[in-house]
């Protein structure tokens, strides 16, 4: 999930290719107008469900408390609470071992059997640089460093690093990363040889490292508690819905962006301070609290009673930008479809009539010299790279 919005401007720019015919040849043949290129006019950013990133700081900037923001944007859901730990996979630690910074207050957990062992400053005179977890099986191997690895001992079961809530520096490919709670060595099939990085933490020790990726820590206090609860009820509703899983979420826009404490601010924290433990809620569970950049000055439905589709009057442009154009060559369009040939024509064939250029397109048409194709307004988003599929063909 994304932070800015922008506005990009859409026109199509036709090439002719006219074929002339030998004088002995008989009548010549119609020209055949073919695209070298297409521009791309988009407005909103994201899929345009549930809160408006830019919606909600209008909206705070109007003087509306993140009570009324948040009431607007989930309709019809009350309030609710949320505690306890989550677990974040850390995408960028891609090796199946967890390596750590030796620090004061480490501690090592095996999972298996619940025991908790105190790592030492110094083994044998000599200080202790690093610690790693491994998988060895259905056991963790626990190494630590001096100037080699040496092992210190096999755990039963995965097994986690913690330092008492202190932050714990983790050691990933090409650099580190520095993350609050424990860092587990997490199987993630049967046999026990496969390890993801889990963080596994309090849930408002997660959004200090979330709310300030998804918004400007710089914006009103009632836009960053906006985005606070929204977050929280995003991860309490993926919470209960993966329980059965290695872990709840992941740390990239395919769930909520999280970085760890590197970057949290003072403002967002104080952000998820105000409000501690809120989340939306419905029957008594945590809501699906989808947000994203900017709706466009339309949401979009999003198959729940709450997530509606309705015009968003506050959100009506991003830092005053005016539209951009993206322009693509014909053949960008074209390698979608393989024979698919010269790319000949394309347009948007039907939209939801909400918003801007006739509302959001659900179906794309287009036609080249080999065949003609039709794709839903999502796909063609996803395949072109586009913010939303608020956008015009002319």
């Amino acid at each position: 999930m994304s932070i800015r919005r922008a506005a990009v401007a859409l026109s199509v720019t036709l090439a002719l290719a006219a074929t002339a015919a030998p004088a002995d040849a008989g009548p010549a043949k119609p020209d055949r107008r073919r695209l070298d290129s297409v521009t791309i006019t988009t407005v909103g950013w994201g899929h345009g469900k549930g809160l408006s990133q830019y919606g909600a700081r209008a909206r705070a900037e109007a003087g509306q408390s993140w009570r009324e923001i948040v009431r607007h944007y989930y309709p019809g859901t009350k309030w609710g609470t949320a505690g306890g730990k989550i677990r974040i996979q850390l995408t960028d630690d891609t090796s199946r071992d967890v390596v750590v910074r030796a620090r004061a207050g480490l501690r090592l957990r095996s999972l298996g059997v619940g025991r908790t062992w105190r790592l030492p400053a110094k083994i044998r005179g000599k200080h202790v640089q690093a610690w790693r977890i491994q998988p060895a099986g259905h056991r963790s191997k626990v190494s630590f460093k001096t100037r080699t690895w040496h092992h210190w001992r096999t755990a039963r079961g995965d097994a986690e690093f913690s330092a008492g809530g202190q932050p714990i520096v983790l050691k990933i490919p090409g650099g580190r990363a520095t993350y609050r709670g424990a860092l587990r060595s997490t199987s993630v099939n049967d046999s026990g040889s496969k390890r993801n990085t889990v963080n596994v933490l309090p849930i408002d020790s997660y959004l200090r490292g979330v709310v300030p990726r998804e918004v400007f820590p710089s914006w009103p206090a009632h836009a960053l508690r906006s985005q606070a609860v929204a977050a929280r009820t995003y991860a309490a509703f993926e919470r209960r819905d993966n329980r059965h899983r290695p872990y709840d979420l992941c740390d990239t826009d395919a769930c909520q962006v999280y970085g760890g404490v590197a970057d949290e601010t003072p403002q967002t924290d104080r952000a998820i301070t105000a409000t501690r433990r809120k989340v939306v809620s419905l029957q008594g569970r945590p809501i699906f609290a989808q947000f994203s950049a900017s709706n466009g000055g339309w949401s979009i439905d999003g198959g729940y009673p709450y997530l509606r589709a309705e015009e968003d009057p506050f959100d009506t442009g991003v830092l005053g930008e005016d539209p951009k154009a993206t322009t693509f060559t014909a053949s960008d369009i074209t390698r979608n479809w393989p024979g698919m040939g010269d790319l000949v024509s394309i347009a948007v064939t039907a939209r939801d009539g909400r918003g801007p250029y006739g509302g959001r397109a659900l179906e794309v048409t287009v036609t080249g010299t080999g065949g003609t194709h039709t794709v839903s307004g999502d796909d063609f988003r996803s395949w072109m790279g586009l913010r939303s599929t608020l956008f015009e063909i002319t």
